[in-house]
């Protein structure tokens, strides 16, 4: 990763058991190679973005929880969707990431993101992510702790 990533304080929301939960807000750099041929930042490019943003969240932010599962265990992307709303271009300012979780199983949950600025959303996204065992090469179960860390993001889909 270049540039200098930041991450803002995660944007907390009031909770209930049903939700909406928090959001983690992660603050993107954009690189004037994301760009393609047709000057916008490229599709894949996204993915990217995405993927910045679940590290800083479940690997960084986690871990100040003491949530050390995610990386220490492992955690493999089982699916990805991406509805792209309208072009990107380079600016020096980053785009904001939010992430949060929409779906929790006994051994899968799933994330959703919204790419924006204070001007236009972007892309909104979903990843189905499934815990797996580095070591064992095998899937697992989320550990508790792991469940109770996602349940503070948790906003039920559509909500």
């Amino acid at each position: 990763m270049t540039g200098t990533a930041q991450t803002s304080t995660d944007r907390t929301r009031t909770a209930s058991p049903a939700g909406p939960g928090r959001r983690h807000v992660y603050l993107c750099p954009l690189r004037w190679s994301d760009m393609d041929a047709y000057q916008h930042v490229n599709n894949v490019v996204y993915l990217r973005y995405l993927e910045e943003a679940r590290v800083d969240w479940m690997f960084r932010r986690a871990a100040e929880a003491g949530v050390e599962g995610f990386a220490t265990f492992g955690t493999v992307v089982a699916k990805h969707e991406i509805e792209y709303r309208r072009p990107l271009v380079y600016r020096p300012e980053p785009v904001r990431v939010e992430v949060w979780v929409t779906a929790i199983a006994t051994a899968k949950f799933t994330v959703a993101y919204e790419v924006s600025d204070d001007e236009a959303v972007y892309a909104t996204a979903s990843s189905v992510l499934v815990p797996f065992n580095i070591e064992g090469n095998h899937l697992r179960r989320l550990s508790q702790v792991e469940k109770d860390y996602l349940a503070e993001y948790y906003t039920p889909a559509g909500a």
